[in-house]
């Protein structure tokens, strides 16, 4: 009897002590899924606050731009843009940062309005060229130099505000970002014990109104628990200071390029979400995200 009682007390403290790491393991998890929630969030709210800001950019550029152009034709053509910026711009701030699908759409639909303003700064710049030139025949054969020094003054004042348009317009995208685990033997896996080196590949989009010259790229790699993988210097972004995973610096002549950067493990990684972004010329350019296990 007292063996009965003996054993019965035995697999009693089994269970206990079972069900106490149980709900130790559970409170863990759970307060690390919060943590790489909020940083998730947060990235995602940044992410969607910098879209409006451009939305209402462009928004605020055709409005300017109708001011400078007497050719109802196109003054009828940047109306309905300005328009269909507007829209989109209200869908995106009626729509959470959290709906995924949504916000991707709306940043694919944020590039298209982009190309669209670059192809309309250009075409208002070469009209005012055209201009300036009959403007400046013109003056000559009247002989109206006073005029002709006033009407200069004015069309160097436009240019000087188109060309902070183009400054805009001219911000690079980075497309088709990809993100590769790199075990020992250089071979791809998806599981953070086996990882020693990190891949980022992504390619800059074509991009005629662009400076070209040497751009230096920086690659920020956000982990699941929010935290930054350091290591590639720091950059400024919209007047703070990041800090970069890696960078690379290459001479961009305005034409599709494809960049690859690579970062050597040097701490544990741990499995769940990466947020990789891409950064040049103070901008965020590009952004992506990666499951692990």
């Amino acid at each position: 009897m007292e063996k009965k009682k003996l054993i019965t007390g035995i697999v009693a403290g089994v269970i206990g002590l079972a069900l106490v790491g149980t709900i130790a393991y559970l409170y863990v998890n759970l307060d690390s899924q919060r943590k790489e929630n909020k940083a998730m969030q947060e990235l995602a709210d940044l992410d969607k606050k910098e879209m409006e800001n451009e939305y209402q950019q462009f928004a605020n550029q055709y409005s300017e731009m109708k001011t400078q152009i007497t050719n109802d034709s196109i003054v009828a053509q940047l109306t309905a843009e300005q328009e269909k910026t507007e829209r989109l711009l209200k869908e995106l701030k009626d729509t959470k940062s959290s709906d995924a699908r949504e916000i991707a759409r709306l940043k694919k639909e944020l590039a298209t309005v982009r190309a669209v303003l670059r192809s309309y700064v250009i075409e208002i710049d070469s009209l005012n060229r055209l201009n300036q030139n009959l403007t400046a025949e013109n003056t000559r054969i009247k002989g109206q130099y006073n005029e002709a020094t006033r009407q200069i003054e004015g069309l160097n004042t436009e240019r000087a505000t188109l060309s902070e348009k183009v400054a805009i317009a001219a911000q690079l995208d980075a497309t088709g970002i990809s993100m590769q685990l790199k075990n020992k033997r250089g071979k791809n896996t998806d599981k953070t014990s086996k990882c020693t080196n990190i891949q980022v590949n992504f390619t800059i989009a074509k991009n005629v109104t662009a400076r070209n010259g040497q751009k230096t790229f920086y690659v920020r790699i956000t982990t699941p628990a929010g935290t930054t993988l350091g290591g590639g210097a720091s950059f400024n972004c919209q007047n703070r200071s990041l800090e970069a995973t890696m960078h690379k610096t290459v001479e961009y002549g305005g034409q599709e390029m494809a960049i690859t950067t690579y970062w050597n493990v040097s701490q544990s990684l741990l499995a769940g979400t990466y947020q990789v972004s891409i950064f040049a010329d103070g901008n965020m350019i590009g952004s992506r995200s990666f499951t692990f296990k």
